[in-house]
């Protein structure tokens, strides 16, 4: 099943969503990829700790792609969301935690209807500790389901922002949003693994 093309209203304004309006002399920025970046970006925007978030392009060998680019899946990028947050506040390991509960982490061949390996979920590390963290907690999962844990877990390269079109996405255009997402049996999917802790 082909992603639905719902990108009839171009937004002019500048890039990413601003979660909260707290500030933090410290910051720090995390990279993961939920499938479609639209579905990912709510969730994180509602964290304590979270200061912003970011979708676009990630572990791929085009430099600057274009959306049309990505989709057609010939990038080696994946789609995917930058969040910067306060490490006083929230944890690396939280951060996880919510992503976790927004994939599907047993699918190798994207993520709910999307599929190809430009919606595939992966947690991309900054440090050795990111590193390791996410490591322990893919094996962790693994053998809550006694499954094999399908997301890729590699070093972070470059992340290219989104149009600016797809940035708050589910903000913009709230109604095509939701439309998309039961669609494309996202919720459903989540609900069956996760139960009540599946984050939307």
């Amino acid at each position: 099943m082909k992603k639905i093309m719902l990108m009839c209203v171009l937004y002019l304004g500048g890039g990413g969503s601003m979660a909260h309006a707290e500030t933090a002399k410290n910051t720090k920025t995390a990279l993961f990829a939920a499938g479609c970046f639209w579905c990912i970006q709510p969730p994180f925007d509602q964290m304590a700790g979270v200061l912003k978030t970011t979708v676009g392009y990630t572990a791929g060998h085009t430099e600057n792609p274009s959306y049309q680019e990505v989709s057609k899946g010939t990038t080696g990028h994946t789609e995917a969301i930058e969040v910067t947050y306060n490490p006083e506040v929230v944890s690396y390991e939280k951060l996880l935690e919510v992503f976790w509960q927004n994939v599907d982490p047993f699918d190798a061949g994207g993520q709910f209807c999307d599929r190809g390996s430009q919606y595939r979920a992966g947690v991309y590390f900054k440090t050795p500790a990111e590193e390791a963290t996410a490591k322990a907690s893919a094996a962790s999962i693994g053998h809550q389901f006694d499954q094999p844990v399908a997301v890729e877990i590699v070093k972070a390269t470059s992340f290219y922002p989104a149009e600016e079109y797809h940035q708050g996405y589910y903000k913009k255009n709230p109604v095509r949003y939701k439309y998309y997402r039961y669609g494309c049996g996202r919720d459903k999917r989540l609900k069956a693994i996760w139960g009540d802790e599946a984050k939307k």
